[in-house]
Formats: structure tokens, C-alpha cells, sequence
């Protein structure tokens, strides 16, 4: 459903996870942001799922969603390509924070985390710049390979 969701243009699926996602405690934040994909990727795919799931679960939280607050600024080989020791170094430095976040506790909401690499560089990133603490949201985890 994951893969419907992001590759098969298949928005409906998002409704579920929201409502899945919506079940689970409240975080106990201050702002929700989604996942960033680079320009080139976004222009490509037409819609960001995260952005997707964000909406409508800040909402749910009576949270705000900042959709524009992070910036995926290198063009990153798609993570699903690469072993997974590679995959930190094929994330470190792509993101930049372009709103202010200091002082905030911040909920990163994406679709999958396969080894946390992504999740970690931006929780980094945000974290570089002030937020006072960062929780991720997913959808799905993949298993470890073995």
C-alpha cells in the first residue's frame, strides 16, 4: 500500500495510514514537518506522500504543519538503491532548516524508515539549529536484511 501510495499516485491510501497513524498517542510537540524531497524528485513523483500524511495528522493533533520549514537541497540517490552502510553518507548535509524551529519540539512525519539513516540526518539538522527535541512519525518500517 506504501508503494501504491508514493509510486502509484494512489492518495486514497494516505487517508488509512492517517487513521492509523491518528491512533497512536498525541506527540507531545510543538510543530509538524514532513519529510522534504528534493525539487527534482517532487517535480517528478508531483505530490510529497509525507506532506501528504502531515496535513492531515497536524490537524487531527491540533498541531501546526509547516510544509515549506525544511529543504532537501542535494539530489540524493534513492536510498533504496544502496547497501544499507551507505545510506548515511548518502544523506549527510542534504537538508537545510528555513524556518525557524529553536526552542520547538518537532514531529518529522514520512512514509517508511528502512535503517533511520534520512530520519537521522534531519532530526541532526533541526537539531543544529535549535530544536529543542525531534520524534519521528512513519508509516512503515522495513525489516533488517538477513
Amino acid at each position: 500500500m506504501v508503494q501504491a501510495l508514493k509510486y502509484g499516485h494512489r492518495l486514497a491510501a494516505s487517508r488509512l495510514f492517517v487513521d492509523l497513524m491518528a491512533a497512536l498517542p498525541v506527540p507531545e510537540a510543538d510543530l509538524v514537518l514532513p519529510m522534504p524531497l528534493h525539487p527534482s524528485r517532487l517535480r517528478a513523483r508531483g505530490f510529497n506522500q509525507a506532506a501528504e500524511l502531515a496535513r492531515p495528522l497536524a490537524r487531527r493533533w491540533g498541531l501546526p504543519v509547516r510544509l515549506d520549514g525544511i529543504a532537501r537541497d542535494v539530489d540524493t540517490r534513492p536510498q533504496v538503491d544502496l547497501p544499507w552502510k551507505a545510506r548515511a553518507a548518502n544523506v549527510r548535509g542534504a537538508f537545510r532548516v528555513t524556518g525557524r524551529v529553536d526552542g520547538l519540539r518537532v514531529v518529522v512525519v514520512d512514509d517508511v524508515m528502512t535503517t533511520g539513516a534520512t530520519l537521522a540526518e534531519l532530526a541532526r539538522t533541526l537539531k543544529a539549529v535549535g530544536a529543542a527535541s525531534v520524534e519521528n512519525r512513519i508509516v512503515a518500517r522495513t525489516p533488517a536484511p538477513g
